[in-house]
């Protein structure tokens, strides 16, 4: 039976580490499941893999889409299907690897149909999102769909603004839209986590933003202003970045701003993936070990 073994688990684990060990020891190519490093134009906030990295072995959704492209996470479920059909003709195992809960829960588990919803209440909302700010739109949708609240990257509007639109829209709650019967795949699953203590993750986290500025993270951002009203920028690493360059904050609040809310989506990651009991966790660096439990399992 063809196997793809699915690396989750928070930001600045280790995930990009082990899914290059695993891609070289089992001889195949790596899909990223990472909602922001499908795009061309954000590498440093995104923390891409190193072209060193990307040497190492095949990767796939890494830069294959512009910000300027829609590209949903239906979208991801079809291309990333068809890709892994294609890549089982000449491997019997893949890896695929992120921290997108979405994004890997459409490929293990199949999306849920979603309800029509009217597109004068996207408006309003949008309208409302530009006029009063994001704190209005979170606290609506922590009061209407708590649950997918939790779930949700609070720093979103638009993933929050899709949560009000369909409880505005239908009257229910989009979690309960999330909760459809899994589609059964043609391949095997193996998931495994990566997660640490919280301290060491934390300073993992301090540790790589310091890096990202280091590495020009301020001119990236700068080069990107004229798109900051795309989806894809409304995100942390840029959103931070924006109101420093705007003035509205200066740089060292603006970097513990974007350490801050790293560690609280890092948070939320391990949160997501910890409820999915089909996960084996392991500490960042056990590569060995991690090896050894999918060959027995292989």
């Amino acid at each position: 039976m063809k196997t793809l073994i699915v690396v989750v688990g928070p930001t600045a684990i280790g995930k990009t580490s082990l899914a290059i060990t695993l891609a070289k020891h089992y001889q195949t190519e790596v899909i990223s499941a990472d909602s922001r490093q499908f795009f061309r134009e954000m590498s440093i906030g995104t923390a891409k893999p190193s072209e060193e990295e990307l040497a190492e072995a095949p990767h796939h959704f890494i830069n294959s889409h512009s910000i300027t492209q829609l590209f949903s996470t239906g979208d991801f479920e079809v291309q990333a299907l068809a890709l892994i059909e294609k890549l089982f003709t000449v491997h019997d195992v893949i890896i695929m690897v992120g921290g997108s809960g979405l994004y890997i829960n459409a490929i293990c588990n199949g999306l849920d149909e979603m309800p029509e919803i009217d597109l004068n209440i996207r408006e309003q909302l949008n309208q409302q999102f530009a006029d009063e700010g994001i704190e209005v739109i979170r606290n609506q949708l922590a009061t209407l769909d708590p649950e997918y609240f939790e779930k949700v990257d609070q720093s979103n509007p638009q993933r929050m603004i899709r949560g009000l639109e369909v409880v505005l829209s239908t009257g229910q709650k989009l979690s309960s839209f999330l909760t459809s019967n899994k589609k059964k795949r043609p391949f095997n699953i193996i998931k495994i986590g990566l997660n640490t203590d919280r301290e060491k993750l934390y300073h993992q986290i301090n540790h790589r933003v310091d890096l990202m500025i280091e590495s020009g993270l301020v001119d990236e951002v700068k080069s990107l202003a004229p798109y900051k009203e795309l989806n894809a920028l409304k995100t942390v690493g840029y959103s931070e970045i924006f109101d420093y360059l705007e003035g509205k904050t200066d740089l060292p609040t603006a970097i513990d701003k974007i350490k801050q809310n790293t560690r609280r989506f890092a948070k939320r990651q391990l949160t997501w993936f910890r409820k999915d009991t089909e996960t084996t966790w392991f500490e960042p660096r056990q590569d060995k070990e991690v090896i050894d439990f999918v060959d027995q399992r292989l």
